[in-house]
């Protein structure tokens, strides 16, 4: 990582608040709380945000995950990908949907909500837009709540993408490059990838 990791020692009072309070939500302060801990300020809305979109917003479990996937995959955020992966396919994202994302391909769903949505969040995402088609089909699954919620939700994990990769927060040295066009904290050509693979001794 590219900041210091703050000790427990080297916190002051209010960083140690916000420490134990996000520990005690997520089980341990890991990854961006790591760096977003150097401002205790932004720290705090950062976790509030964070929280509501991933456990208190308007959408289905397996929606609020997909939007993280999707945004992580717009930034190669390899971090909360690897750590969401499961949990997205768990929560009902199909696989063949997951991989798709992971490769830059259109995604599949048989939900017609789902699809809905996926379009929804690929168009303001990739094209930073949404057509009239688009914006009516999720408005009528998903109500105004539901768009204010994803446009949220899309809004602090692309936040966190770019914090995870600007700050290089640690790649998990056990997992697989979820995305064939990165590696490390850089872009790579398909073919390069490859060489590194078989350099590495990965299929």
């Amino acid at each position: 990582m590219r900041l210091p990791v703050l000790t427990e020692e080297e916190l002051d009072p209010r960083q140690r608040e916000l420490a134990a309070r996000i520990a005690g939500r997520r089980g341990a302060v890991r990854g961006p709380f790591r760096v977003w801990l150097h401002s205790p300020e932004m720290c705090e809305r950062a976790e509030s945000l964070g929280a509501f979109a991933r456990f208190d917003c308007s959408l289905p479990e397996h929606l609020r995950e997909l939007t993280l996937l999707m945004a992580a995959r717009n930034w190669d955020a390899q971090y909360s990908w690897n750590a969401h992966v499961r949990q997205a396919i768990e929560a009902g994202i199909p696989e063949a949907a997951v991989k798709a994302v992971a490769e830059k391909r259109e995604a599949v769903f048989d939900d017609e909500a789902d699809q809905a949505f996926y379009q929804f969040c690929r168009e303001i995402l990739d094209e930073h837009f949404v057509t009239d088609g688009t914006f009516a089909a999720a408005l009528a699954h998903f109500g105004p709540k539901g768009l204010v919620d994803t446009i949220g939700a899309l809004g602090n994990f692309t936040m966190l993408g770019m914090c995870l990769n600007t700050f290089q927060v640690d790649l998990q040295a056990d997992k697989e490059p979820p995305f064939p066009d990165i590696r490390g904290y850089g872009r790579v050509a398909p073919d390069d990838s490859d060489e590194d693979e078989l350099r590495d001794g990965r299929p």
